[in-house]
């Protein structure tokens, strides 16, 4: 088969590489139908994660059809259109019991770290790709929820609701901010409804997303790269700042951001990747009650999330801004690489 390899920073290249068989009894092998590029994975071709090697297959979002399965699986069967989450899940661990995917205690790959596909074990930007723990990592996909729908669940919409606004604590009547109107920052602002804030912000240099994030349920925008970006999110709240910040970039700055438009008493929420190290002025936080949370998504809430797009209560399609067939994955990395001349938001590779 053909599969996006990462040759170690910078390198990449679509290649010839075994196709994967079972090893475990949970396991089954997943035909890719449609599958995407994530941020993380230009992360990784930066050099931001030493964990990935080279030769490890990218990729941990994707939609296809079973073609083969372990001894031990009850719950799928060949041919079975799936959803792959992001995240594994054992199911069976501490960790999982209480729903904490992210650091769910299976071997596979490394104990403890949920984020495997792409990472610690080949992905899914591939034609076939084995799914482990597949009983608790595989959802069956309705009829009426396309490919493309379904694969902004495996990782973003789960990752902006989980870690951005339940992490977040968003109640009814917040004002909240997203700081990066990208596929994730927007998955935070469409799913921030649905804890009832009154009021969501959209701070972003592209005025593209910015526009964009409107669609999502965004009730305001703010340009960053203003001198006065600070003083117009605040113009839009009571004057002391948004009740919960979320970081949705991955850059010192934008951190700092969130911790300079939190009021007293808020919440900073950090979703973004960051490969450096980031200030964090405790010399004038600590004075001001501020919460920070921080984490990788469980996908814990993916089977709810699913439902709602079912329903067509949550925008996923309208992630979508390019399409490219699997022999073009090359180019679609060249597009999503330059968002901000591209435009685009999340691309999608289908056969």
């Amino acid at each position: 088969m053909k599969a996006l390899v990462y040759g170690g920073p910078g390198k990449k290249s679509w290649a010839e590489v075994p196709t994967p068989t079972i090893k475990n009894p949970t396991d089954v092998i997943v035909r890719l139908d449609t599958t995407t590029i994530c941020g993380s994975d230009l992360h990784i071709l930066k050099g931001d994660v030493p964990a990935v090697t080279p030769g490890r297959i990218l990729g941990h979002e994707g939609v296809g059809h079973i073609t083969e399965v372990g001894s031990s699986i009850t719950s799928f069967k060949v041919g079975d259109r799936v959803l792959i989450s992001c995240i594994k899940s054992c199911g069976s661990c501490p960790n999982c019991k209480i729903g904490l995917y992210s650091h769910c205690l299976g071997e596979e790959g490394v104990s403890g770290i949920g984020w495997v596909f792409g990472h610690l074990i080949d992905g899914t930007q591939a034609e076939y790709v084995r799914v482990p723990y597949a009983e608790n990592s595989l959802y069956i996909l309705p009829e009426s929820v396309s490919d493309e729908e379904g694969v902004m669940l495996s990782d973003i919409y789960p990752t902006g609701f989980e870690i951005g606004v339940q992490y977040g604590g968003v109640k009814p009547g917040d004002v909240v901010a997203v700081i990066g109107a990208g596929p994730v920052g927007l998955a935070a602002i469409a799913t921030a409804g649905l804890y009832g804030a009154a009021k969501i912000i959209a701070i972003d240099l592209d005025s593209n997303r910015l526009e964009k994030s409107r669609e999502f349920g965004a009730t305001d925008t703010v340009q960053s790269g203003t001198a006065d970006w600070k003083n117009n999110v605040m113009a839009l709240t009571d004057g002391t700042g948004v009740d919960v910040a979320i970081e949705a970039v991955g850059v010192p700055d934008t951190f700092t951001m969130a911790t300079e438009i939190v009021r007293p008493g808020g919440h900073v929420a950090n979703i973004g990747v960051h490969g450096k190290a980031v200030p964090l002025h405790l010399e004038s936080l600590w004075i001001q009650n501020i919460f920070i949370s921080m984490g990788l998504v469980n996908t814990n809430t993916t089977p709810m999330l699913l439902k709602l797009v079912e329903s067509k209560k949550l925008p996923a399609a309208k992630m979508v801004t390019h399409r490219f067939s699997f022999d073009q994955f090359l180019e679609a990395y060249d597009t999503f690489s330059r968002a901000a001349e591209t435009k685009a938001l999340k691309v999608i590779i289908a056969r």
